[in-house]
């Protein structure tokens, strides 16, 4: 897409968001609302200096649901024809009259429709031609491959770049929406001595491919990553401290943003049930929503179902503050919408004022956390068990690297246990957060 297709795009499908509301207003619904994107992208990946894929992708799509009184249904589609969009509001309209009624069924609050659209600079298009892509990882992974003589294999390393737009409406008369873009690059190589064989990989993402890291240093790093976990070895079963670092940290606080959703809330399926205004993380720990930050790969004015986002604390100095709600759960829980029907808009996590090194200084001995297998997490529980490979550090310096180990303990625990984060902020995803340092965790491992 160029810069004047995705807007024209836009525009078509915003026309195409209200023909559909028209339809479902005329067949009955006493509310409606329906949201479209359309996008195109390619990828690119090389393996041993060889194209192994490589893939130009159009897509677009659209779904609808309508409501009479308290029943619902809802039906999509990816063929954007009158025809098939008309049959597709009359099968939402028919299955609307098998549904059950639900007292939390329905549109969200008029008032809380968002009225500002600021410019979060969401798009940035690429304009990257084939030729270009396939220079671009293959220069990515030349660069690993020559970093030493025992990186010997390659799962290869890829280019991706898309760009579309979204449109939401509904019958509350909202309708508005954006174009976006994301562009990635990563790479994975494997690391052989003897016997021993290891694998690890680098990535780099954004929405302005300007901001996206180097091929060369993202090819150098991944190899880098490799080497170091050559020579790894089991760990005796013991309590140490533990840092996740920035890359994996963000994975941890996932965790409590699960627990924290209405879903789960109103299944009583989380671990911080009845929390709200009790000290649940160390009091150093404060959790910002910032939906407003430009480029951030979690930013939008408004949630999936229109309402403004806002930004606000979830935890702070430790005590947890808000919950993360559509206004489905919202209703069923007795409480309103936080505007996060679709997700967590750009979770940022406070730091300590000090840098990774620090956090090794003061860890001394302890473990670093570099790959973490598995979904041991338990949400209802708190229970943490994940499988984790990374380094034994001893005096503040790195021992040797360690596989097959289990990292275990209760979130819950692990929460109130961070004695630090650092300031090595990971923006490669809507939780954003520094390095970070438990007191004590336990390493199952002989």
């Amino acid at each position: 897409m160029t810069d004047i297709d995705i807007h024209a795009r836009q525009a078509q499908l915003e026309a195409t968001i209200a023909d559909v509301l028209r339809q479902a207003e005329e067949a009955g619904a006493s509310q409606a609302e329906a949201s479209a994107s359309a996008g195109a992208g390619l990828s690119v990946t090389v393996r041993k200096q060889a194209v192994e894929t490589l893939e130009y992708h159009r897509d677009q799509g659209l779904s609808v649901a309508v409501y009479f009184g308290q029943r619902k249904g809802s039906a999509s589609t990816s063929d954007m024809q009158p025809d098939s969009l008309q049959e597709t509001v009359r099968k939402a309209c028919a299955l609307a009259q098998y549904g059950a009624k639900d007292d939390a069924a329905g549109l969200a609050d008029p008032e809380r429709m968002a009225r500002s659209f600021p410019d979060l600079e969401l798009y940035h298009p690429w304009a990257l031609e084939t030729d270009q892509a396939i220079d671009l990882v293959t220069a990515c992974e030349a660069s690993a491959l020559e970093q030493d003589g025992r990186i010997n294999n390659s799962e290869g390393a890829s280019v991706s770049s898309h760009e579309g737009c979204s449109v939401y409406g509904n019958s509350h008369g909202f309708l508005a929406g954006y174009p976006d873009s994301q562009h990635s690059l990563s790479c994975a190589v494997l690391a052989a001595e003897g016997l021993d064989m290891q694998r690890d990989f680098e990535y780099t993402v954004a929405r302005d491919p300007g901001d996206l890291e180097g091929a060369e240093k993202i090819g150098r790093e991944a190899a880098h990553r490799a080497l170091g976990r050559l020579g790894a070895r089991k760990l005796d079963t013991c309590v140490t401290p533990v840092i996740y670092p920035a890359q994996l940290a963000r994975g941890l606080f996932g965790h409590a943003i699960g627990a924290l959703s209405g879903g789960a809330l109103y299944r009583q399926a989380s671990f911080l049930l009845d929390c709200l205004e009790q000290p649940v993380f160390a009091p150093h720990i404060t959790l910002t929503e910032k939906p407003f930050l430009p480029k951030g790969l979690g930013s939008a004015a408004f949630d999936g179902e229109g309402v403004a986002t806002q930004e606000r604390k979830l935890v702070e100095a430790g005590v947890l503050k808000a919950y993360v709600l559509s206004s489905y759960y919202a209703r069923k829980l007795g409480l309103e919408t936080t505007g996060n029907a679709g997700g967590i808009h750009n979770l940022q996590v406070s730091d300590t004022g000090v840098n990774y090194a620090d956090l090794v200084e003061e860890m001394n001995t302890g473990f670093i956390v570099t790959e973490l297998m598995g979904q041991g997490v338990n949400t209802v529980t708190g229970d943490y068990s994940r499988g984790a490979s990374g380094f034994w550090v001893e005096n503040g310096e790195i021992a040797y690297p360690v596989h097959e180990v289990t990292v275990a303990g209760n979130l819950r625990d692990m929460y109130k246990g961070i004695v630090a984060i650092a300031t090595d902020l990971d923006c490669r995803g809507g939780i954003r957060s520094g390095s970070l340092l438990l007191d004590k965790v336990t390493i199952a491992g002989n």
